[in-house]
């Protein structure tokens, strides 16, 4: 694993020294060298985008029979980084006391650094799959959607990319819990359905409050409501199977989350949101100017929901939270619609990653958990839908509470040996699902 690990860490340095901030990404110098790395260890390496400055990667790498098709997906722009927040610099790519420093260190280059040194230490070495076939694929745009990454790509060129089982991103670092370490392995992944929620009065002049009907006023105590609504249950099964794995009864799943808050309040907060609907009011708009009333006041709500809900639940949730728009006196515009997607549980992919964290970290086991964002699994799942789509980066050395802080924050670092730890897993991933 020492070698992988060194390996893995100056393909990471060289990635995050390549500045693929989204927009405008400008990805191509990256993936070309990534493709030459791919191609000189036996793999047949295609770069193909919406635009020239912006290629996807597919590397492949057939076995001798059919058989099934892994993917290892990742994606290579990032979001900005402000060097004045920064203790060493974003782009640095360096490592200090243990840690690789930069922007992407975790979000999420160093998972393609971690993919394909797995995967080129095994091509380069001679192996090939006794069956099925090997794909590395990283994307461009994710951080803005993916529209010129991964839905491009499985839109125009679905044979180039399709896969039985594909890992990415989503979950891995290690949560400590009642004595026990778990691994989360990201199952599903949440919808949005964000919404515009409008009051409506009457305008008036600024100097005379009464003489007016202040929308903004009609608004706020809604605001307000939404703030205080709870997680609204509408479980799926990767939430159930996790208060299941934590040994409590799912059939009542609220019940089973307040045991879960007074026996370990930050695994509560993991596994609350993907339970059910989550309002977050985030942009207020009323009067254009200072001194008239506004007529008319709305907030933009970004509305997570749970895989395979739609609008009809949203609005009924709604008005469970702040009351009916009839009685409350409210407009909804919903400005945007993804609707949420999972895979199974229990699978053959799942199997062998739990298999090696057993072997690995003994006495550690694995979790299925949801995603409270969405990520590039959402759109292969939905292209093809037989994919048994998981995100997982082991991470032994970093906790979630640890991680979450710094993915698009500042100072964000990876300790070098989670990256050696990650690469070795998919390295022995891919012998023991491929031969």
């Amino acid at each position: 694993m020492a070698d992988l690990q060194t390996e893995a860490t100056e393909l990471l340095a060289g990635l995050v020294r390549h500045r693929t901030v989204n927009p405008p990404g400008a990805e191509r110098v990256l993936q070309e060298e990534l493709g030459e790395i791919l191609r000189a260890a036996g793999f047949t390496v295609t770069l193909a985008g919406r635009t020239p400055e912006r290629p996807n990667l597919v590397a492949r790498l057939d076995g001798a029979t059919d058989g099934p098709v892994l993917g290892l997906l990742s994606h290579v722009d990032t979001v900005a980084a402000d060097p004045a927040h920064w203790r060493h610099d974003p782009w640095c790519g360096d490592v200090i006391d243990g840690e690789l420093w930069g922007r992407g260190a975790l979000d999420m280059k160093s998972q393609t650094a971690a993919e394909v040194a797995a995967a080129v230490s095994l091509a380069s070495a001679g192996w090939r799959p006794e069956r099925g076939t090997l794909l590395v694929i990283a994307v461009v745009d994710e951080e803005v959607g993916g529209g010129d990454g991964a839905i491009w790509l499985t839109e125009n060129h679905p044979d180039l990319v399709r896969c039985d089982w594909l890992i990415n991103e989503g979950a891995g670092a290690v949560m400590p819990s009642a004595g026990e370490r778990l691994y989360g392995v990201c199952v599903a992944e949440k919808g949005v359905h964000r919404f515009r929620l409008t009051t409506h009065g009457a305008a008036g002049h600024a100097s005379n409050p009464r003489l007016g009907d202040n929308a903004l006023l009609r608004l706020a105590p809604l605001i307000a409501r939404l703030g205080a609504a709870t997680v609204q249950l509408d479980p799926t099964e990767a939430p159930l199977r996790f208060l299941t794995e934590l040994g409590l009864d799912a059939t009542d799943p609220a019940a089973a989350l307040e045991r879960l808050r007074e026996r370990d309040v930050g695994l509560a907060n993991l596994v609350d949101p993907a339970l059910g609907v989550t309002f977050a009011p985030t942009i207020v708009r009323a009067s254009e100017t200072i001194n008239i009333i506004p007529a008319s006041a709305s907030v933009d709500v970004d509305c997570r929901t749970p895989p395979g809900i739609g609008e009809e639940v949203v609005l009924a949730r709604l008005a469970e939270a702040i009351g009916s728009p009839e009685a409350s006196g409210y407009t909804v515009e919903i400005l945007e619609r993804v609707v949420g997607n999972g895979s199974p549980v229990d699978t053959p992919l799942m199997a062998s990653i739990s298999r090696w964290i057993e072997r690995e970290d003994p006495g550690a086991r694995t979790v299925p958990v949801t995603l409270p964002a969405f990520t590039d699994s959402r759109t292969f799942r939905s292209a093809f839908p037989d994919c048994v789509a998981y995100g997982f980066f082991p991470m032994r050395h970093t906790t979630l509470d640890a991680w979450w802080p710094l993915i698009h924050g500042a100072d964000e670092r990876i300790d070098v040996r989670d990256l050696g730890f990650a690469a070795s897993a998919y390295r022995d991933l891919i012998v023991d699902l491929l031969g």
